[in-house]
């Protein structure tokens, strides 16, 4: 048997391009003698629907997509693709998250998804009945194929496997490895450092337990805060690799079950690569899913905005990237040379807008109500509101998406100004703490200079004020984020004086995380909906 590892970037709710696409990948599996093509979870729909499950409508326009697709597939191969369908039972929630199995001429076989994941961004069983994962083998070619979907094979209690204690027991265990031959898996797993090896470590639990090939097949492309890496592959009965697909691009591959052969791909490995790759694909897709075509950035001279300066630069293009510099009675000379300096690398446009008259208009309004006061954060925070006054101005004139540049250390400890900073339709770098904006930084620089050293270099400022430094209110950003790692990442309590204090400043800030635009997610907890913290309350612990 040959089987098709068709890796495709689905847009949510388009079911017709979905499908369109689908079709597409199936002729050119069975122009290739393939037996078996296998899509991703959600294919047919996209992943995650999430509350698009509420409305009935939506899921009956996929079905009538799928039945029409059914009819379009040609003769002679065998198509499984990941969809939502109607639960037949009338007991529990009203859909599945299945694999459908289509030939032509044939009635489809649906299974089921049987573990349902809630944690982090996951909430699944919130419109999803689960399946059985032990009634998902069907023959196709003389073979006992066994379908699971995604988290139906991570289970395994494996040491780097965190996931496993979730369950109460792994279904997987209670099939015999004598009635299957062979087993597939269609995923949409974001991306994480550690995803990659993590799912390396259960497909290879999977075939040590049935002493079966298998297949995975994974989504690639962003969709709101995720992102999709592919990366799909194939393993013999030894779980040795013996078909691996590009990652962060769709990719069609081909795995001769016979002779354990398949097409080798060198996948993405290098950290920071897989970073900036990740956010470039994360943020090219969620502009275009979203509608828009181009987007625009305040441009400071520091490092968070050139970062995102250059992976949107990556992700769309010089000519669709504008950045706005907004110079206020404290920045620098350096800033503008630098922001400068910066544009002229990516080659991207520059335009500069002074704030200095409309802060101090708008200063001078407000202080003849309230009065005259000692420089304070309120003057801080109207020089950062301006800034996003005009930004948001740019957005309306020329349906430009407004990019913010705050990371995760910033936003864990409140060290940004709502509707100031904080504005914006995505938030790139949000889940990358500081450290790791140095590191991409000089990444980007490896073989030439993109970001001007100096911008790199240079103590980082808000210049909100004289002289500002981030380090005369904030740790030392390494010992800040080692703290942060700690606290959002390891779930572990806050000891000493410094971390009780970053604790502190985590909480009293939750409401303006609230507020935040959507953050592409390359950690395993970042903040946004998979952190589901509350904001009225008194938990300091």
């Amino acid at each position: 048997m040959r089987i098709a590892l068709a890796q495709i970037n689905s847009k949510l709710g388009d079911f017709t391009g979905n499908s369109e696409k689908i079709l597409s990948y199936t002729v050119r599996a069975k122009e290739k003698h393939a037996d078996l093509v296998v899509f991703p979870e959600a294919a047919l729909f996209g992943y995650h629907p999430v509350d698009l499950l509420e409305r009935p409508s939506v899921v009956k326009a996929q079905e009538e997509t799928l039945v029409k697709l059914h009819k379009s597939i040609p003769k002679e191969i065998g198509v499984l693709v990941g969809a939502i369908v109607r639960n037949p039972s009338r007991e529990g929630k009203r859909y599945w998250n299945a694999a459908v199995f289509l030939e032509k001429g044939k009635k489809p076989k649906v299974f089921a998804k049987q573990l349902l994941p809630t944690y982090d961004v996951f909430d699944e069983s919130r419109h999803i009945e689960p399946g059985k994962v032990a009634d998902n083998i069907f023959r196709f070619k003389k073979k006992r194929i066994l379908v699971t979907i995604c988290e139906d094979i991570w289970a395994w209690p494996l040491s780097k496997n965190p996931w496993y204690a979730r369950y109460g027991s792994n279904p997987l265990k209670k099939i015999k490895s004598k009635d299957v031959d062979l087993v597939v898996n269609l995923s949409a797993s974001p991306f994480t450092e550690m995803k990659f090896d993590n799912r390396r470590l259960v497909t290879r639990a999977t075939v040590a337990h049935f002493k079966t090939p298998m297949v995975y097949v994974n989504m690639v492309g962003g969709q709101d805060e995720l992102i999709f890496d592919g990366g799909s592959f194939a393993l013999n009965k030894r779980g040795e690799v013996q078909a691996q697909s590009v990652r962060f691009s769709e990719d069609l591959n081909l795995y001769d079950l016979k002779a354990e052969v398949g097409g080798m791909r060198e996948p993405v490995r290098e950290p920071l690569e897989c970073v900036r790759q990740s956010l470039v694909l994360g943020l090219r897709d969620f502009v275009d899913k979203s509608g828009f075509e181009k987007v625009h950035l305040g441009l400071s001279g520091g490092i968070d905005s050139a970062l995102v300066a250059c992976l949107a630069t990556d992700a769309l293009g010089p000519s669709k990237v504008k950045a706005l510099y907004l110079p206020g009675p404290f920045s620098s000379k350096e800033s503008q040379k630098w922001s400068a300096k910066l544009a002229e690398n990516l080659g991207i446009e520059l335009f500069e807008i002074s704030i200095m008259d409309s802060y101090k208009k708008t200063l001078s309004e407000f202080e003849k109500t309230f009065g005259a006061k000692e420089f304070s954060v309120t003057n801080e925070n109207l020089q950062a509101r301006l800034r996003g006054l005009f930004l948001m101005a740019y957005s309306n004139q020329n349906r430009s998406m407004l990019l913010g540049t705050s990371n995760k250390s910033e936003l864990a400890v409140g060290y940004s100004t709502l509707y100031g900073d904080m504005i914006g339709g995505l938030m790139p770098i949000g889940d990358l703490l500081k450290t790791q904006v140095f590191d991409l930084s000089r990444h980007y620089n490896k073989e030439a200079e993109v970001i001007p050293v100096e911008i790199i270099e240079r103590p980082p400022s808000a210049e909100l004020r004289a002289d500002q430094l981030d380090q005369d209110s904030l740790p030392p950003y390494d010992q800040l984020d080692k703290t942060i790692q700690k606290l959002v990442l390891g779930f572990q309590p806050a000891k000493t004086p410094s971390e009780k204090e970053i604790l502190n400043l985590m909480i009293k800030s939750e409401f303006k995380r609230w507020q935040s635009p959507p953050i592409l997610k390359v950690s395993d907890h970042a903040f946004g909906r998979g952190r589901r913290f509350p904001v009225a309350h008194s938990s300091f612990y």
